[in-house]
């Protein structure tokens, strides 16, 4: 996704963490990821912004991280996107997941001064070629409310 908007890339694919293991998965997946991305409503879109990096306080906790990509929503507002290689998950697993797109969401907003009704989310499984939007993305207050509730190590 790096090079495909321009970005210099972090890392070679060679690079990457585990590359060089024993049942690593060779160029070929990379390839057959890179076909299903053409493939997918995103290929045609102009990303605003990509590789976002973020900090955030939610509720009494800094919360660190990096939005894959950012558009510019058809309608007005901003979507965050989140490319996954994996499977869409379901049910539990599914609500779960859920919970990084809302720190996204969240972490956007107060970075552009935006009202966090106007940034939506949503998770890009390119494998799958499938985007799941979930339409119940915890609050400020929601997220902190979880956070407290996760016992201190």
């Amino acid at each position: 996704m790096e090079s495909r908007w321009g970005q210099q890339r972090l890392l070679d694919p060679d690079e990457l963490p585990g590359a060089a293991d024993e049942g690593a998965v060779d160029d070929s997946h990379l390839a057959r990821l890179r076909d299903r991305f053409e493939q997918s409503e995103w290929a045609a879109r102009e990303p605003l912004d990509i590789e976002v990096p973020f900090e955030t306080i939610i509720g009494d906790r800094l919360v660190r991280g990096r939005m894959d990509a950012v558009f510019r929503s058809p309608g007005g507002g901003y979507e965050v996107v989140d490319w996954k290689t994996g499977s869409p998950p379901s049910g539990d697993e599914a609500r779960f997941v859920s919970v990084q797109l809302a720190a996204y969401r969240l972490a956007w907003a107060e970075l552009t001064g935006v009202d966090v009704a106007q940034v939506s989310a949503a998770f890009h499984y390119v494998s799958a070629n499938v985007t799941v939007r979930p339409a119940d993305l915890l609050d400020a207050a929601g997220l902190a409310a979880l956070l407290d509730g996760v016992p201190a190590v």
